[in-house]
């Protein structure tokens, strides 16, 4: 089958054509950015409270989040939802406050956190494939 004999909706993800969200999928990408942002923010407390064991908790964390929302939106948008809140969350976390209180450590453990959470968030929006549509679960070999 030649390529101008495919029908619109199928072939390469760059070349269907755009449909606008509905209310359920935004309300979705909504939900996890707000499970994004509850993360970081347990994420950050945890980091610091029992290391190193905190702060390989609080990646693989941000990490099923991240991957969970792919997978339950079925496209990576979904993962850029919960990083997204999770950014937020952790960004406005590293702030100081007027009275000079902050919530991040200048250790090593902190920089880990941030730095390993954005490249588990950057991994995940981009390799992590959420289910096509139509598409089953098949096993091989039998």
């Amino acid at each position: 089958m030649t390529p101008a004999a495919r029908e619109p909706g199928q072939g390469s993800p760059l070349a269907r054509p755009f449909a606008p969200p509905t209310a359920r999928r935004a309300a979705a990408y909504l939900g996890l950015f707000v499970l994004g942002a509850v993360a970081g923010a347990a994420g950050s407390l945890l980091q610091a409270a029992w290391f190193p064991g905190g702060l390989l908790l609080a990646l693989a964390g941000a990490a099923g989040l991240f991957v969970g929302g792919a997978r339950a939106a079925r496209s990576r948008g979904g993962a850029a939802a919960g990083a997204a809140g999770w950014m937020v969350a952790v960004v406005l976390l590293t702030a100081s406050r007027p009275e000079g209180d902050f919530m991040f450590a200048a250790g090593g453990g902190s920089y880990l956190f941030l730095l390993g959470g954005m490249a588990l968030a950057v991994i995940c929006a981009t390799l992590v494939r959420g289910r096509e549509q139509g598409a089953r679960d098949v096993r091989l070999g039998e």
